[in-house]
Parts: C-alpha cells; sequence; structure tokens
C-alpha cells in the first residue's frame, strides 16, 4: 500500500478502459484516494459524447475502485475549472498529492490540407495547454503544503516520433517534452518531481477507432493493421492499459524519488529514442 494517505487525481479518467480509469484503479490498489476527473458531457464540437467521460460513467468507475474515490466534472481547457478541481481535492480528501494529466483529444486526425484552425486549437488547448493547467494548478497546491509530490504527463510515442494524420495531436504531445524539461529545474526544490510516461498504442475505446481509422487510410482490414502493427514492437504486441498504469504508479513512488524531467517510453521497444 505504498500510496496510503496519498490523494491523486487524474484527469481524462471517466471513460471505462480507458487509460486514465486504469491510471486511477492502479492508484487505489496500492492505497491512493482517487479523484475520477473528465469533462462529464459534451460542451461543444471538439468534445462529442462518443469520445468523452460522462457524470454517470465517471461515478459508475468511482464506486468500482478498490478505495475511497470522488468524482469532479472539469474542462481541463478552462485554468478556473483546472483550479477548482485541484481544490476539490484538498476540500473533499484533505490534500493533493499526485497529479496525473490524462485527458487528451486522440480523434481529431486528418490529412494536414484539412485540418482547420479550430481542429488545431482543439487538440493543443486539450493535450498541451491543458497539462500546463493542470502542472501548475496541482504545483500551487503542492508548493503550499510542503511536502513535496508527483506530478504525471500522460504522454505518447507521438512525443517522439511522427504520424501521419496527427499534425496537431504530435505537436502537443512533443510540446509535453519540453513542459517537464521546464517544470522540472522550477519544481526540484519543492520535492516536486514531473515526467511523461509516453505509450505505444493501446486499444482503449479511443484506440479502437483509431485502429478503424488508420486501417481505412491504409486501405486494409483493422486485423491486417493490428499484425503490421505487433510485427513493428519487439515484444510481439501493442501496450495494455495496466503498462501505462504501471508506469505512472513506478513514477509516483517513493522508487522513483531521483526521477524528474523525464519521459519515458512504454512502448515494447518499439520507440527507442
Amino acid at each position: 500500500m505504498k500510496f496510503a494517505g496519498k490523494v491523486a487525481v487524474i484527469t481524462g479518467s471517466g471513460r471505462k478502459q480507458g487509460l486514465g480509469e486504469a491510471i486511477a484503479r492502479r492508484l487505489s490498489e496500492e492505497g491512493a484516494t482517487v479523484v475520477i476527473a473528465d469533462i462529464g458531457g459534451s460542451r461543444d464540437a471538439a468534445t462529442p459524447d462518443a469520445m468523452i467521460g460522462a457524470e454517470a460513467e465517471m461515478r459508475e468507475i468511482a464506486a468500482s475502485m478498490p478505495g475511497a474515490a470522488s468524482t469532479f466534472s472539469c474542462d481541463v481547457r478552462d485554468p478556473d475549472q483546472v483550479r477548482a478541481l485541484a481544490a476539490h481535492a484538498v476540500a473533499a480528501h484533505g490534500s493533493l498529492d499526485i497529479w496525473v494529466n490524462n485527458a487528451g483529444i486522440g480523434y481529431i486526425m486528418k490529412p494536414l490540407g484539412e485540418v482547420s484552425p479550430e481542429d488545431w486549437r482543439a487538440v493543443i488547448d486539450v493535450n498541451l495547454t491543458g497539462a500546463w493547467f493542470g502542472l501548475q494548478a496541482a504545483a500551487e497546491v503542492m508548493i503550499a503544503q510542503g511536502r513535496g509530490g508527483r506530478i504525471v504527463n500522460i504522454a505518447s510515442q507521438a512525443a517522439k516520433s511522427g504520424f501521419m494524420h496527427a499534425q496537431a495531436y504530435t505537436a502537443s504531445k512533443h510540446g509535453l517534452v519540453g513542459l517537464v524539461r521546464s517544470a522540472s529545474i522550477e519544481l526540484g526544490a519543492h520535492g516536486i518531481t514531473v515526467n511523461n510516461v509516453c505509450p505505444n498504442h493501446v486499444t482503449t475505446g479511443l484506440g479502437k477507432w483509431q485502429n478503424e481509422h488508420f486501417a481505412a487510410v491504409q486501405g486494409i482490414s483493422v486485423e491486417e493493421y493490428l499484425r503490421n502493427m505487433a510485427s513493428r514492437i519487439p515484444l510481439g504486441r501493442p501496450g495494455l492499459p495496466e503498462d501505462t498504469a504501471n508506469a505512472v504508479a513506478f513514477l509516483c513512488s517513493a522508487e522513483a524519488a531521483y526521477i524528474t524531467g523525464e519521459s519515458m517510453n512504454v512502448s515494447g521497444g518499439e520507440e527507442p529514442h
């Protein structure tokens, strides 16, 4: 129970079988009290119901956690809502010790010439600016508490390599590498570590959509697309949500107290950079 007495916020954790749920469950299994945070409902065209965590699903996920949990609806594009999320953790559970920026848009994928300014802004606003808002809000609380903390962003293999139809996504994830390199320098004196986890493809609900999209782009079946993907991975399979969750748990643990500013690949050997 290495996280007993710790309170963890995980954004984008309101969809079943998603990375956020797996991360929350892994931390909860080790004793953390978790806050299941997601947007709660569609706000605009960039946040369709099929791709976001709704309040009812958030409550079901919280109820399924091994330990104490609460929910909080938050649009990470709004810094006031993000600060309110941090305040909820303290008010409801007494502290804020772990913050995981997992919320992201990975479903706006178009050829370069078809990407609109609105598409670009939507992805950058959630994936990069939203992570910055979360990092800033968490750091403010953790510095005030005076006992350090852990901040982890869920980046991607796209933080290291480029992918077709993913210009904004790749740019946003590359941006997270620079963000943790800079933030870790400032927050180290406060005992706060800041790191990225960079998973390769994981077939979550979003991952299933991506499988179908890129298979169609290549004119092959989803089965062939997945076989081709597995053939590029030394360990022979795409990632699982638990692979990412285990890496997050390590970076949030005492064993990783001397690791900060890093972007850890969790790719089965596919991404060497």
